[in-house]
């Protein structure tokens, strides 16, 4: 039942033919309205969503109320009451109250509004979509271009009634229906690969600050044949020297890389504090985890799909990998004769005789920073050139030992083995 000083009558019919009669005129002041507010919980009617001839009714009691409370002036608790009286008798949100407030501010009445928001017609039903999904899901989803060019051939060429309508699609508009729930609720090939989350090294940049042994490591692969898998090396750059140690194994699996990482650490002449590489499972396994662990060597990783993130050696794998070694496949029975090749030739020739570019931060005029490479040493010069550089190197490991290596061989004359040698290997290999 309704509080006293309110009646509402509600004749059960539907739409326009709904009649509400209201009689609040027992309720004229703010004290009345206050003491309303407080006897009523909750009242047992809205006038929502119903015929706009209602709607329009409400409208005229709204307007009618903040007329009789003189809303526009009076204080703001004093408004707060008259609105919470409004959206208790018609159930609609604050905001929208108040925004039918302003029309009444606005032009003295709260009328209904006529105007509708211009919609283009939809051209493609259900019914095309539904032939778009079967032919992305058939074809693994193509471009756009090419989707087209199938749909136009399925209704041209092989004369099927169906893909009528949607064979006449431009490309843009066929991806808008990509993104249609329809389209992505059936579709099987919507997501991209995700990235594998192990919680297995920290993602973050290492800060070598100056120091030798942080290192950045890669996989190259060297081709297929045959569904058969070439070998792979795995390149390692210190970040500060670009002292760069690679090694040759038969796979990637823990079988045969546990043992390089082992050999390929070791060959170099410092002390090494980090491993970073990029989110591979090569290298983001437990297996390697415990070994870089036993050796008291920090793991850290790139961010998914970012190269960039490990730019130095992506560098090297082509200026110095590709460049000697090809792209071209070459059988896993090599790798032991690849990996002595390495290790006898290029870790001298490219850590005592192969200059480096080494980057100087310049900031222009704008603020900022740019790098200009105006300074090339070897690796060895860059690591002598280090304040108290033998702090870095390991017990078994003394300047004048790299001092001597150094100097075995002029550059030249350590280009010119290595060249020799790699022909030699080259002539071994088998197709």
């Amino acid at each position: 039942m309704s509080p006293k000083g309110l009646k509402a009558v509600l004749n059960s019919h539907t739409g326009d033919d709904m009649k509400i009669t209201m009689n609040d005129e027992n309720i004229a002041s703010i004290t009345q309205l206050k003491s309303f507010l407080k006897e009523v919980a909750v009242v047992g009617f809205t006038i929502n969503n119903i015929g706009n001839k209602n709607k329009q009714e409400m409208y005229d009691w709204v307007g009618t109320v903040i007329q009789k409370f003189r809303y526009f002036s009076v204080k703001k608790k004093e408004k707060t009451l008259v609105l919470d009286y409004i959206e208790k008798i018609t159930g609609r949100s604050r905001p929208q109250i108040k925004k039918l407030i302003k029309k009444k501010k606005k032009w003295g009445k709260i009328k209904l509004s006529i105007n509708k928001k211009h919609t283009f017609p939809v051209r493609y039903d259900t019914s095309d979509i539904a032939r778009l999904i079967e032919t992305d899901n058939a074809h693994g989803r193509l471009s756009g271009p090419a989707t087209k060019k199938i749909l136009l051939r399925e209704y041209s060429v092989f004369e099927k009634i169906s893909y009528e309508k949607i064979s006449h699609i431009s490309v843009p508009h066929i991806y808008n229906l990509r993104k249609k729930r329809q389209y992505v609720s059936n579709i099987l090939f919507i997501s991209k690969t995700q990235a594998v989350n192990r919680n297995i090294g920290e993602r973050r940049k290492p800060i070598p600050d100056g120091k030798s042994g942080y290192l950045r490591v890669d996989s190259v692969h060297q081709g297929d044949k045959d569904l058969e898998k070439g070998v792979y090396y795995v390149n390692m750059v210190d970040e500060v020297t670009q002292w760069e140690i690679i090694g040759c194994v038969e796979g990637i699996s823990e079988q045969f890389l546990e043992p390089l990482l082992l050999e390929l650490l070791e060959r170099f002449p410092f002390v090494i504090l980090n491993f970073h590489s990029d989110n591979g499972g090569e290298y983001i396994n437990q297996t390697v985890a415990r070994l870089l662990k036993k050796l008291l060597i920090d793991q850290t990783k790139s961010m998914a799909r970012r190269s960039t993130n490990n730019a130095l050696v992506e560098g090297k794998n082509g200026a110095v990998i590709r460049k000697h070694m090809g792209r071209n496949y070459i059988q896993k029975k090599n790798a032991k004769s690849i990996n002595k090749f390495l290790r006898e030739n290029m870790d001298d020739y490219l850590n005592f005789h192969r200059p480096c570019g080494f980057a100087t931060d310049y900031v222009d005029t704008k603020g900022k920073v740019k790098k200009k490479y105006e300074t090339y040493m070897t690796p060895y010069e860059k690591l002598i050139s280090l304040s108290n550089f033998e702090q870095y190197l390991k017990p078994e490991i003394s300047a004048s030992l790299l001092e001597a290596i150094s100097k075995k061989q002029s550059d030249n004359e350590s280009a010119q083995k290595m060249q020799i040698n790699k022909s030699k290997l080259f002539k071994n290999f088998t197709v």
